[in-house]
């Protein structure tokens, strides 16, 4: 681990004394952080609690890790990430994930606020991602190998076919509609530009947004198993003549929440894990 994720880990470990082990992490993006309100038996640390996390700064990342149970089952919720565009290092999104790693989870479910560029998406539409670009030009795992890592980790499978299927058999039993699409990894933060949009259209990009490779490229790197949802926010630029404004993701991500939510404790409740 590195020196951020052990102090971070002993401080939630003492905190949280006598629960069980997770057998998941989530990391709700932006706007979807309500799902950490269904959490039973929670309970909730700040991040400015935790030694070394970062204060959270933008809109709809409410900055704080819930423990509690989701469907019955022992979770570790993380409402608010960090993203490079903050000014963060490119390791410092997958601190959460290590420390998830080391308090017991072996599965990540992650979700993002994402602007749709398939043109058959529409705002409110949910996707599971399939696989993923990274145009950010960052790699979290630049620099000398931390112990427990794999040094070339395969990204042949980066999110996981059962956990794939699992959240369509979820989102077949709960009545929500679930889209499937490739997702792009941008530095942000301005939004794409329309000949951008054009390049990822045409690399085959269903989704993009500014987070979620970190993390995942890290937790395959510790041998975790993903998934992840993106909420579709906005048609992106030149797809849609409406202007992107960060205040209209978060309203769509609200009204997208409660599907969601009911995807996630369905997918909660079935879990292999």
């Amino acid at each position: 681990m590195t020196p951020i994720a052990v102090n971070a880990s002993t401080k939630i470990r003492e905190r949280l004394a006598g629960s069980p082990p997770p057998v998941a992490a989530i990391i709700l993006g932006s706007g979807l952080g309500g799902l950490a309100d269904q959490l039973e038996q929670a309970e909730s640390i700040d991040y400015d609690e935790i030694p070394g996390f970062p204060v959270t700064t933008v809109e709809g990342h409410a900055g704080r890790m819930i423990s509690g149970r989701l469907a019955g089952r022992p979770v570790l919720a993380f409402a608010g990430r960090f993203h490079m565009y903050e000014g963060h290092a490119p390791e410092i999104p997958g601190v959460i994930v290590r420390v998830a790693h080391a308090l017991g989870a072996r599965v990540l479910l992650l979700s993002n606020a994402s602007g749709g560029i398939r043109r058959s998406l529409r705002p409110g539409d949910l996707m599971v991602i399939s696989d993923h670009v990274n145009l950010s030009w960052r790699n979290p795992l630049v620099g000398p190998l931390v112990p427990g890592d794999s040094r070339f980790p395969d990204m042949s499978q980066p999110y996981d076919d059962g956990l794939q299927r699992q959240l369509h058999n979820a989102a077949s039993n709960v009545g929500v509609k679930l889209e499937r699409g490739v997702y792009c990894c941008l530095l942000g933060p301005t939004y794409e530009t329309l000949a951008e949009i054009r390049m990822l259209e045409r690399l085959g990009v269903d989704a993009v947004g500014m987070s979620t490779v970190p993390e995942v490229i890290v937790a395959r790197a510790l041998g975790m198993r993903c998934a992840a949802v993106s909420c579709i926010t906005n048609q992106a630029a030149g797809i849609s003549a409406v202007p992107i404004a960060h205040e209209d993701v978060l309203a769509v991500t609200a009204r997208a929440a409660h599907d969601f939510e009911r995807l996630v404790i369905e997918f909660m409740r079935a879990l292999d894990a």
